[in-house]
């Protein structure tokens, strides 16, 4: 006890201190101290020991929390403010908020998951966001937006008019006309005295908290602070890192504080939250145990958990320190003046020198706190210096002065960055400091370093940093210094990367980050500290590319397969990253003519640099080829080392182009060291890599596995293409464009190792060579071809060709959308984001294509407008080659379709810019000849597969494009003499010496007519048409050289109408040839028909029979004047019509016989809620619940559906046997689960895989009864009724002696011994169904001597009636007629299967259910606890008493029609107590509005039978004097009712409905009612038996139960019970998402839920996917949903994944899938996981869509069968959901 007993006495010594402390007293006390500080730290060593950290919880408990926050706030804070504001606190603030003005910035400090906005049109860059209330109000709400959800941390920039381009304030924030000055200092607003006053209490706390929280001894204080006693209590602290997993935390957790597993998980999600947590508190010795364990156990895979035994006032003044710094985030929010106050005293440089301040030690020990404190600091940091512009700027410099340190701390720390000071750069950079980051084990979003963003986005601090702190020189050496690996040239080597560098070069990304941050908006005016300190940086990183430029180099393997494959994936990643910096640095030097010269010339030495590095032990050689000669040196891509990495090479490419573009070249010639290119030098790299990609294609690399393969895909990717492929492709175009095309061409010959293919004196020998594979060769040959296109066609670069960036992206979306139509995200996809994510589609896209609107499933399309094809290029250098080909045919076939000729020719290019002119001089010159006339010739005489078809179309499209640039340069030219083009000139002579072949022309022509070419024939045509054309404008511009020809009209149609009339007439030979043919076809089937005459004849009949068969029964003579009816002895049966099925399984057709082999129908059992109007019921418990009478709400039901598919039992039967056995092969294999269970008898239907977990026998319909025979009245019957029970009472109750005499009506024999109606196997199938019901609906195990068996089959098959009912009458439907056959054929056996179930249950029990139910009607002394009228769903009575009902009369007996007359008397009896249970309930105040006397029958007799109720019950009922407000109550209520009676009995009795029930419209009533041979005034059913239902009524009425619902005891229903529907959804998604951040976990004391998920059928928001909200089902730990699904859907459940963007859909603990979301953004597209973040809107068809399954009970099916067409979905744990 006397531990207890000190435990409980600090809170009662603290209570009487409350009472006599005086907040004001000790605030004047320390006022007038000499020593404030001593004074402040002397009260808190006296209280926060003894407030904080008392005990073993460590705030654990609710109250606990309470308690501390009071006392804090009376004895710690309360003094603090009185003395600052020196009055009482509540009006000293008030007072602060009225004077301060409110700051433009919004400053909101972002949740985990909360919306946040930035507007594509305005934002400066992408790191600008708005939070939703300021979005709401500013301008760019209509403008395009991009929403995303936050990782927490960041800020909302409204207000900074530097971060918007326009529109940077919302209404709210918008500052007022007569704002102050910004340069003002706010301070002045202050009186002189709290000034003082807060100088010198705002030292002092953050004095005391940095002391706190960078405190490293674990059981002394700082001085001042010790406490009077020191007892030995000490806490046990273990940290969060990002290096241990949750279980591994759990596991060693358990083993050392011996805790329960649920506690562990408790104490490992407080330290994956916090940081940190106490998980043991004791004396020294005892945590210093657990302190061991710990260790012990986590250090055997990598370095241990920190833990810490500290003492308990260190802990207790850590909590203080955190409590105070939010405080003072308080504090500031009320006035700015104190904001600046709390500024300068954070950034006051002690005289002891650099990094003394306060923020430089919270900063530089940022990696050794913890996850909360660093939250909690950097909070203040953002509330405090972010949030005023003088003192972001100071801090800014502080941070980029640390830069180096700070990151180096956080690649060594184990935190996220998102808590690291490092992520604070976004802040600063855009607008940075960091490298504790790069130590740091923890995730970067915590660590300061994550401020950057903060700082570095903002262009006027960014440039402010460059040029006063060299910024960016900085980060770059940061970056280079943490990459140590290097090979021996000092090229970056990451073959050798163990986890832990890898972790570590995933930390040094974050510069690149930082980086991107300062470059991401180019200065409009340079200065000229800004041009070197930039160029600085750009030397730096140069050096950096230089360790890139060749780094992974490759050898093709020769022989035997590679190895090991080695690494690629460092080297690509950190491309990536740079991709976009490059092409940044690249626009910061377009925007300054001297800064590219400069960069220009220090990126070419470092390229010569690069070059001296070659090995240049390369024999020099000399090549000569159609009369030219070149020097170059032998190497071979096949045989030497050839890297795909060459940065330095495509920046100066990059470089190049932008000297063409600003038109530098050609104003400062002089200035730039173009006459030292080597062109042979530049363009040696790239074309190994293209030569590489060539050979690759070729497959002679094959050996070299697939890290090859993925280099080349990344290469033409669309994520690095522009700063690799297309760069390499422009450095090409420059060497060429300085070179005599003649050797640049010999060179590429070389390289591609094809020039002795065309050298050889004759070319056609060229097959004899036996060591190389001819195939390789040719692709070889195909690729330099298509090299060669697109060297001089590709021009749609700005610099290369005169154009627009905007061209370049409209030819790109040309291209892609000539493959097919496309979606707007997969256009997105296919072309290059800048760095701001953007890649400028939406200015272009609607000027080239148009949007098709999607339908409820699929997505919305872009198709390309057809004047736009003409653009279309075959050769487009971005077409993969599937792409390529899926073009050509498309265009081909779109081109067929119109009628034209399918030749695709080459665009018409547009014009080079000067600096690459002579490019096109590539086209004519005689090294191409000569390969075009090879291949030519080649193709006259085919043989030998020395050549292929896509050789001789790139050869022709290279001909074509020449034909082009002539006829352009004709048309352009005034005179003949400038033209320097003369193509057709060169191609009309003839080859020379070596190979005498005829001339190119002449080839053509004899090609034009080949039978093998059919394919290339319009194209040969068009060429040969352009030659003409060309040489008729010749002629025109030698003869009239002053008047311009319009182009050659004249041949070119001469030719065409050639074409169109022979097309024409080839087309009606077709159309004659097609109709004669079916002429021949039809009088070929007169002639079978004639034949067999009679066979057909009989077929006719047969179906005639058939069809009549239902209408001319032989009884229905006297039936067709009535109208149909399906209840009572006048109905008419189906048995007359055979039921012929045929087995799925064997294809056997077999008759449905009682006596026959069974045939059964495949179905799923489920329970369901889908109906149910209390969600909050809790289940029944299965061992004691009674189902025999279902409450009118529907809570639980049971659902049986079927896919409709007939198999014999015992086929099934081996099917299902099959199926089990397969099951235990497949566990003994590998654990895992099917989309089935098949412990719980699920199986998949064997023709349509539907899931199905039962059969329902297949029985035949029932015969219509003797209309002679006489009907009973409803009291004779009643009478009989009785008398039946009376006998079956007495027989049950003496057995042995028989029945009794005398008490028994004639022709009834009590007989507890039923015949047997059906085959063995029929009643073995019947018991197989029961027992499924039984079995689903109680989750029971199965046990046929249970007496509940029957009534839930009778469940199911009302339940299922009910709900179908209810879908029918939602959607409009006619009753009869509008169900899907599988629907049909599902209730009519379910129907028939319930009326037969009652033969495998025993008798006894089947006469007790209708004994029970039949006293609910006629209320009987001896059966005890009947339910009230109140609580029976009338419509499952009916179905209940009906099918029990028969088991009273032996089948032998002719009481046929008396079974009928009783079903009729049930029928009416039960509708006269659903008349009677609508007026009690369903007439209410607001009904008796309508005050209209006197009216028809029915309004009297309804008026009748409601004050007879009123009699009964009294005051309960409101008086109501409308008797047409009763009757349409009435009418209106017991509808639904009546139609699931029809369907009931349609498919019992198996007769055929009347017309008017067949369609939808009016007449609905009346046919209904005499369907159910029911009179059409339901009330002369009481009417006429008046006496007999009075007293029934009274007995009814009289029910205690009754006043007590209607007083409002228990639930009540009011009918027609309304339609489920799921939830309304908000037509914008934000709205979804704002609810969903501003959830917390309800069981992690006010954490951010991580996967906040909305149940789609109630509304509840639900923590999903944590280990917090786990909980315990069936002795299983699950997940929020899943346990949600339990009491909510019964184990069915539909969510919103909020975050996600994904609906899923779980069943069960094993099932689940995700589901496409309802929400679409403006290109009909859905957003799954929020990747996109366009605007999201709710499409009603699609969430209607998703509503019609649920109801429709479709949800297990549609899981199975994603699960069976995607096996992923199998293995994901979805009961941790």
């Amino acid at each position: 006890m006397a531990a207890a007993q000190t435990d409980r006495d600090p809170p009662s010594a603290l209570c009487s201190e409350f009472l006599n402390f005086s907040a004001k007293d000790t605030a004047s006390r320390w006022l007038a101290a000499a020593d404030l500080q001593q004074e402040v730290y002397h009260h808190l060593s006296v209280y926060v020991p003894r407030i904080f950290c008392l005990g073993p919880r460590m705030g654990g408990s609710s109250r606990e929390e309470q308690r501390e926050e009071l006392a804090t706030q009376l004895l710690l804070l309360a003094p603090l403010e009185w003395l600052l504001l020196g009055e009482e606190p509540a009006a000293g603030l008030a007072l602060l908020q009225e004077k301060n003005q409110p700051s433009p910035l919004c400053g909101h400090v972002f949740k985990v998951g909360e919306p946040t906005y930035s507007c594509r049109e305005c934002a400066a860059d992408a790191t600008c966001v708005l939070c939703m209330q300021c979005f709401l109000g500013s301008v760019h709400k209509d403008h395009r937006y991009r929403m995303t959800t936050s990782g927490g941390g960041g800020f909302c920039d409204c207000g900074d008019a530097e971060a918007w381009k326009e529109g940077p304030y919302c209404e709210k924030h918008t500052p007022a006309d007569g704002s102050r000055d910004l340069e003002e200092d706010p301070v002045a607003q202050l009186s002189s005295d709290m000034v003082a006053r807060g100088y010198s209490i705002f030292s002092i706390i953050l004095k005391y908290a940095v002391d706190m929280l960078t405190w490293e001894q674990e059981d002394q204080l700082p001085a001042g602070l010790e406490p009077q006693g020191k007892g030995d209590t000490y806490y046990c602290m273990l940290f969060n890192d990002e290096v241990h997993t949750y279980e591994q935390v759990i596991y060693t957790l358990q083993k050392a504080v011996n805790c329960s597993q649920k506690e562990a998980v408790s104490f490992a999600t407080t330290v994956d939250r916090d940081g940190r947590k106490s998980v043991r508190y004791g004396d020294f010795q005892f945590c210093e145990q657990a302190k061991s364990v710990i260790v012990r156990n986590t250090s055997r895979q990598s370095k241990p958990l920190r833990v810490q035994v500290m003492h308990s006032s260190v802990v207790a003044h850590q909590c203080f320190a955190l409590k105070v710094l939010s405080w003072l985030g308080q504090i500031i929010q009320y006035s700015d003046g104190l904001r600046r106050i709390l500024c300068q005293v954070g950034l006051q440089k002690d005289p002891e020198g650099e990094n003394s301040s306060f923020v430089d030690r919270l900063m530089l020990n940022d990696s050794k706190m913890w996850k909360g404190a660093r939250n909690i600091y950097h909070q203040l940091l953002m509330n405090s210096l972010l949030m005023d512009l003088k003192y972001k700027k100071i801090f800014a410099i502080q941070f980029a002065k640390n830069y180096r340190r700070l990151q180096t701390d956080f690649m060594e720390d184990n935190h996220e960055r998102v808590v690291s000071v490092t992520s604070l750069s976004v802040q600063l950079f855009t607008v940075p400091t960091m490298s504790d980051y790069v130590k740091d084990d923890h995730d970067r979003e915590f660590s300061i370093t994550d401020l950057s963003v903060q700082m570095f986005t903002v262009p006027s601090l960014g440039r402010m940093l460059m040029v006063e702190e060299n910024l960016m020189t900085t980060i770059v050496r940061t970056f280079v210094d943490h990459l140590r690996h290097r090979d021996l040239q000092g090229r970056f080597q990451f073959d050798r990367y163990t986890a832990q560098q890898a972790f570590k070069f995933g930390r040094v990304q974050s510069l690149i980050g930082d980086l991107k941050y300062i470059l991401i908006s180019p200065p409009s005016d340079w200065t000229h500290q800004l041009r070197t300190k930039f160029l600085e940086g750009f030397d730096a990183f140069l050096e950096l590319l230089k360790c890139m430029q060749g780094m992974d180099p490759v050898v093709r393997q020769v022989g035997q397969h590679i190895e090991m494959e080695p690494e690629w994936e460092a080297a690509f990643t950190l491309q990536m990253k740079l991709t976009h910096i490059i092409s940044m640095i690249q626009e910061w030097c377009s925007t300054d003519e001297q800064v590219l010269i400069e960069a220009y010339k220090m990126c070419l030495s470092a390229l010569s640099h690069c070059h001296s590095g070659l090995p240049d032990g390369e024999q020099p050689i000399s090549l000569s080829l159609a009369g030219h000669c070149v020097d170059t040196f032998r190497y071979q891509v096949s045989q030497d080392k050839v890297s795909i990495h060459l940065p330095v090479c495509r920046l100066l490419a990059g470089l190049h182009v932008l000297l063409s573009r600003t038109e530098v070249a050609s104003h400062f010639p002089e200035q730039l060291p173009l006459g030292e290119l080597s062109p042979h030098l530049l363009i040696e790299l790239p074309l190994r890599c293209l030569v590489l990609c060539a050979q690759v294609h070729a497959g002679m690399w094959r050996r070299n596995g697939f890290s090859l393969i993925n280099q080349i895909y990344y290469y033409h990717n669309v994520k690095c293409r522009v700063e690799m492929f297309d760069k390499d492709i422009i450095m090409l175009q420059a060497g060429a464009s300085m070179m005599d095309p003649n050797h640049f061409l010999m060179i590429v010959l070389s390289r591609f190792e094809l020039f002795h293919v065309f050298s050889s004196s004759d070319i056609r020998k060229r097959y004899r060579e036996a060591n190389k594979d001819l195939v390789q060769q040719n692709t070889l040959i195909e690729e330099m071809l298509h090299l060669i296109i697109m060297i001089v066609g590709e021009r749609y670069v700005a610099g290369v060709g005169q154009v627009e960036p905007f061209d370049e992206v409209r030819r790109e979306i040309i291209h892609q959308l000539s493959i097919r139509p496309m979606a707007h995200s997969e256009l997105v996809k296919a072309l290059p984001e800048n760095g701001n994510k953007e890649t400028g589609l939406e200015r272009v896209i609607d000027s080239v294509a148009s949007f098709k609107k999607p339908g409820v499933t699929g997505r919305g399309l872009y198709e390309l407008r057809p004047e736009w094809n003409k653009h279309f290029n075959l050769y487009f250098h971005h077409y993969s080659r599937a792409d390529q080909s899926k073009a050509e045919e498309a265009q081909r076939k779109l081109r067929r379709q119109n009628g034209e000729d399918t030749a695709l020719p080459p665009p018409v290019p547009p014009q080079l810019c000067p600096l690459f002119g002579s490019l096109v001089n590539l086209l004519q010159c005689d090294v191409l000849l000569a390969v075009e006339g090879a291949v030519l010739q080649w193709a006259v005489e085919p043989g030998g597969g020395g050549w292929t078809e896509s050789m001789l179309q790139r050869v022709l499209h290279l001909v074509g494009m020449a034909l082009l640039e002539e006829q352009q340069q004709l048309e352009s030219s005034s005179r003949d003499d400038d033209i320097t083009f003369n193509y057709t000139c060169k191609i009309t002579r003839p080859g020379e010496a070596p190979s005498t072949s005829g001339s190119v022309l002449a080839l053509l022509e004899s090609l034009q007519n080949a039978p093998h070419l059919e394919v290339h024939k319009d194209m040969i045509t068009w060429i040969l048409k352009m030659v003409g054309n060309i040489k008729t404008i010749r002629e025109r511009t030698s003869l009239t050289s002053t008047v311009t020809i319009n182009q050659g009209q004249g041949p070119e149609e001469t030719v065409r109408d050639k074409d169109k009339a022979e097309r024409k007439r080839k087309a009606e030979m077709a159309r004659l040839r097609r109709e004669k043919i079916m002429a021949q076809m039809s009088e070929m089937q007169k002639h079978f028909i004639n034949e067999n005459k009679e066979l057909f004849q009989q077929s006719m009949e047969e179906l005639e029979a058939s069809t009549s068969a239902a209408e001319h029964s032989p009884s229905s003579s006297e039936l067709t004047c009535t109208s149909q009816v399906c209840v009572g002895p006048r109905r008419v049966g189906g048995a007359e019509r055979r039921q012929l099925v045929t087995c799925i399984l064997c294809q056997e057709e077999q008759e449905v016989r009682c006596q026959g082999r069974a045939m059964v129908l495949a179905a799923f059992v489920q329970r369901s809620t889908v109906l149910s109007k209390n969600r909050h019921r809790s289940l029944p418990a299965p061992e004691r619940h009674d189902p025999l009478f279902m409450h009118p709400d529907l809570s639980l039901g049971i659902h049986t559906a079927s896919c409709g598919h007939i198999m014999h039992a015992t086929c099934w039967q081996r099917y299902f046997e099959a199926v089990q056995l397969k099951e235990q092969r497949r566990q003994q294999r590998l654990r895992g689960h099917t989309s089935y269970d098949v412990e719980n008898g699920e199986f998949l239907c064997p023709l349509c895989e539907c899931l199905s977990n039962t059969v329902i026998p297949l029985l035949p319909h029932t015969h219509t009864p003797d209309h002679s025979a006489d009907h009973p009245s409803l009291e004779a019957w009643l009478k009989t009724t009785r008398q039946q029970i009376e006998a079956v009472n007495s027989a049950h109750r003496k057995p042995s002696e028989g029945a009794s005499e005398g008490a028994e009506p004639e022709g009834f024999r009590a007989t507890l011994s039923p015949q047997m109606l059906f085959s063995s196997s029929v009643s073995e199938m019947v018991t197989t169904f029961s027992m499924s019901a039984y079995k689903v609906g109680l989750k029971v195990n199965p046990n046929e001597q249970d007496q509940r068996v029957p009534v839930l089959s009778w469940s199911t098959c009302a339940y299922t009636i009910q709900s179908i009912e209810r879908l029918l009458m939602d959607e409009g439907k006619p009753l009869f007629g509008s169900l899907p056959c599988r629907q049909d054929d599902c209730l009519s056996s379910l129907t028939r299967f319930s009326s037969a179930c009652w033969t495998s249950a025993p008798l006894k029990t089947v006469h007790t259910h209708f004994i029970r139910l039949f006293s609910a009607l006629l209320p009987d002394s001896q059966v005890e606890d009947t339910p009230c009228i109140l609580d029976i769903d009338m419509f499952h009575l009916l179905v209940y008493s009906v099918l029990s009902y028969s088991a009273l009369h032996s089948p032998d007996q002719s009481g046929h029609s008396f079974v009928d007359s009783g079903h009729l008397h049930l029928l009416h009896l039960i509708t006269v107590a659903h008349l009677v249970q609508i007026l009690l309930t369903s007439i209410t105040e607001e009904v008796c509005m309508d005050q209209d006397s006197g009216g028809s029958e029915e309004e009297e007799l309804t008026c009748q039978l409601y004050s007879t109720l009123r009699k009964h019950l009294g005051s309960v009922l409101p008086e109501v004097s409308s008797g047409w407000q009763l009757w349409s109550c009435v009418k209106l209520g017991i509808l639904p009712f009546l139609r699931a009676a029809a369907l009931f009995f349609h498919y019992l009795n198996s007769s055929v409905p009347p017309a008017d029930l067949m369609v939808a419209g009016p007449g609905q009533w009346e046919a209904l009612c005499s369907y159910l041979s029911l009179p059409s005034n339901l009330l002369l059913l009481h009417q006429s038996q008046h006496t007999l239902l009075e007293p029934l009524i009274h007995r009814w009425c009289c029910h205690p139960g009754v006043r007590r619902t209607l007083q409002g005891g228990g639930v009540l229903v009011r009918f027609p019970r309304e339609s489920n529907r799921l939830i309304d959804l908000p037509e914008d998604y934000s709205i979804l998402i704002n609810q969903a951040s501003s959830f917390t976990c309800p069981r992690s004391g006010g954490d951010k839920s991580r996967a906040p998920t909305l149940c789609l059928v109630c509304g509840s928001m639900l923590c999903s996917q944590s280990y917090c909200c786990q909980t315990d089902v069936d002795g299983e730990d699950v997940g929020a949903c899943t346990a949600h699904t339990f009491t909510c859907g019964a184990g069915v459940g539909l969510f919103l994944r909020v975050r996600e963007s994904q609906v899923l859909f779980v069943a069960g603990k094993t099932k689940g899938c995700f589901y496409p979301p309802p929400y679409l953004d403006d290109y009909g597209e859905t957003d799954q996981g929020l990747k996109r973040g366009n605007p999201l809107h709710l499409c009603t068809e699609r969430y209607e869509k998703i509503e019609r399954l649920w109801r429709q009970h479709g949800i297990a099916e549609v899981i199975g069968h994603a699960q069976e067409a995607n096996q992923t979905l199998v293995a994901i744990d979805w009961q941790h959901l």
